[in-house]
Order: C-alpha cells, then sequence, then structure tokens
C-alpha cells in the first residue's frame, strides 16, 4: 500500500495576497511625529481577509520623546463589495522620555490595542473610521479612541 501527498502544481495563495499600510508624517509648534506600518493581507475569500503587520513610530512634543514599535493582525470582512468591517489587535512596546527641570522621567511599556472599524470603498482603498476598545488615555500612543484610515491595498 502506498501513500502521496497531492501538490497543487500552480498554487493561487500568492495571488490572494496584497500588499498595503500606512505612512504618517506631522509638524507642528515644536512638534513631530512620523509613522511607518506595512502590512500584508492574505484575501481568503471574496468577503473575507486576514492578515498582518508591523508597526513603527517616532514623536517628538515640546520636551517629550516616544518610540514605539510593534505587530498587529488583521482581519477584514465585506458583507457587501462596498462595505468594510475590520478588527484589528495591535501590540506596541513603548519607550517615553521626558524631560524636566529635575531630571527625565522614562517609560517603557507594552500599550495593547484593538481597532474595530468601518469603511467604505473598494477592494483596493477603504475609506473610514476605526474605534479602540482598549484606549487607555495615560498610555495609548494616540491622541483619541477615534480614529480616521485611509487603507490602500495592491
Amino acid at each position: 500500500m502506498g501513500y502521496s501527498q497531492l501538490t497543487p502544481r500552480n498554487s493561487n495563495f500568492w495571488n490572494q495576497v496584497y500588499f498595503g499600510g500606512n505612512l504618517g508624517l506631522g509638524f507642528g509648534n515644536n512638534s513631530f511625529n512620523a509613522s511607518i506600518s506595512p502590512s500584508a493581507i492574505y484575501q481568503a475569500t471574496e468577503q473575507f481577509g486576514v492578515g498582518m503587520g508591523i508597526n513603527f513610530n517616532y514623536a517628538k512634543f515640546r520636551d517629550a520623546k516616544l518610540v514605539a514599535y510593534g505587530g498587529s493582525v488583521l482581519s477584514l470582512f465585506n458583507p457587501i463589495p462596498a462595505l468594510q468591517l475590520s478588527a484589528e489587535l495591535e501590540q506596541l512596546k513603548v519607550y517615553r522620555e521626558l524631560e524636566l527641570d529635575g531630571g527625565n522621567l522614562e517609560e517603557n511599556y507594552w500599550s495593547p490595542a484593538l481597532f474595530l472599524g468601518i469603511g467604505y470603498g473598494n477592494r483596493n482603498v477603504t475609506v473610514g473610521i476605526r474605534y479602540n476598545v482598549l484606549h487607555d488615555q495615560q498610555k495609548s500612543i494616540y491622541a483619541d479612541a477615534f480614529m480616521p484610515f485611509v487603507r490602500v491595498y495592491f
């Protein structure tokens, strides 16, 4: 008796993978911030996609500096072609430093985020809003739990 493993000769896996992410740059009065978050999505079905990403953020506001990096897992669901629902679990390692007259205050901690979002668009570009259900005003690197987004995948 013999056994064999059948392997498809032409795998469609890479034809269902889309690459994209986010770039951010901000300037203000005595402030600067930059972020880069590349990601990849595997479109498992016409309605459902799942993926992962990496994140890097740098910010300087007056006498404070912040560096955060980490990763995320993302799922996208399109109940109809123009409507996209999303869930993203993000985990960032955060280093914050605040320069004070009596010395520096340094913090080093993990900051989780769970974003639930809704957007409008097509397969490649989606515009919407997401909400961080784990938002912590003291520890989050994001100013607000609600955040607009633009997703672009190729």
